[in-house]
């Protein structure tokens, strides 16, 4: 069995952006996840009138459950260890960047932790459509953050007039990057983060929106899901072709999937975040049936477009592929010596 790990998101963006505001959303509909959570400052955090701004370093118990945190970058790895200890029970932790952070710094940080308990969730640019323009003009850096994110949210999209304008000019400049309006930072926790409690180890189920209780809301149509099936494997050169150049839009894939391979039949359990890609490898549990099971989620995806192209990865005949067409896979896998 694959280990369960914390997925540990990042979210940035310029001051005003709306990224704490986004951070209230998130633990105020949190679906009955844990959330721990880290912040430069506390500030606007809605933290039921608790005064802990300025702290370092340090851990506020919330009353939904959730975890929250004050940390400086040289305290991020330690920070990290006491959130995901198993004891904390925190299901995903939200990391918002300073509105002066560097992105790539902050990914850097998540993603050099020696902690096998976690893993990069993403990165979540914030963006303010109403100022966009002119943060744009004055920090012409954000179109370097806006390629490293994995997720861009443009936010107050209700306060511009020429909306398709400026998400073509966000999606230009993301490079294919899935791109969701919103307003007052109001995301599907579902888009960002897997929240059914004790579902865990069901991958695929994770990112189903069946899950979810309350649809009213939230704007589902900007964003989908896609499932692929097969009972015939895939055939790992074109499936990892299929990962290299994935469709714009798509932020998150999760799944098992069955190679059949002479020697590599076991259990392969894939997980993508942008560009990030994890890959364990286990043992099908007695009488489970080797199939391949995808669920894949973002926004503006071409669903047929996607079920195609794997629907092309399929296989009928594993046992004529060639062993070094897995090398790809297990490139990845942390087991390999």
């Amino acid at each position: 069995m694959a280990k369960t790990r914390i997925p540990v998101l990042v979210v940035a963006g310029f001051l005003g952006s709306g990224k704490t505001t986004l951070l209230n959303h998130l633990l105020g509909n949190n679906q009955g996840a844990r959330i721990g959570v880290v912040v430069n400052d506390f500030g606007s955090v809605n933290i039921d009138a608790m005064s802990v701004a300025g702290q370092v370093d340090s851990m506020v118990s919330l009353s939904n459950g959730c975890l929250c945190c004050a940390v400086d970058a040289r305290g991020m790895d330690n920070l990290l260890e006491r959130l995901a200890r198993p004891a904390a029970g925190i299901d995903v932790i939200v990391v918002e960047a300073s509105g002066l952070a560097e992105p790539r710094e902050m990914i850097r940080l998540v993603l050099a932790s020696t902690n096998e308990r976690v893993e990069y969730g993403g990165l979540i640019e914030v963006v303010d459509a109403a100022e966009f323009d002119n943060t744009r003009a004055r920090h012409p850096e954000l179109e370097r953050h806006l390629a490293y994110a994995d997720l861009v949210v443009v936010n107050k999209i209700d306060r511009v007039d020429d909306v398709e304008r400026l998400l073509g000019v966000v999606q230009d400049l993301s490079g294919g990057k899935p791109v969701v309006p919103a307003v007052q930072a109001r995301v599907d926790p579902a888009l960002l983060f897997d929240f059914t409690p004790g579902a865990r180890d069901d991958i695929a189920r994770q990112l189903s929106f069946d899950d979810l209780d309350d649809h009213s809301g939230h704007a589902h149509s900007l964003y989908e899901s896609v499932a692929f099936s097969s009972e015939q494997p895939l055939h790992p050169r074109r499936f990892m072709d299929f990962l290299d150049d994935r469709p714009a839009g798509l932020y998150r894939l999760k799944g098992f999937v069955y190679f059949g391979l002479p020697g590599h039949k076991q259990r392969f359990s894939f997980h993508t975040v942008g560009n990030y890609l994890r890959v364990e490898r286990s043992s099908w549990g007695r009488g489970e049936p080797r199939t391949t099971n995808l669920v894949m989620i973002g926004a503006g995806i071409d669903a047929d477009a996607v079920t195609k192209s794997l629907d092309s990865c399929v296989e009928p005949s594993p046992d004529q592929v060639d062993g070094q067409a897995m090398l790809r896979v297990l490139r990845y896998l942390d087991d390999v010596v």
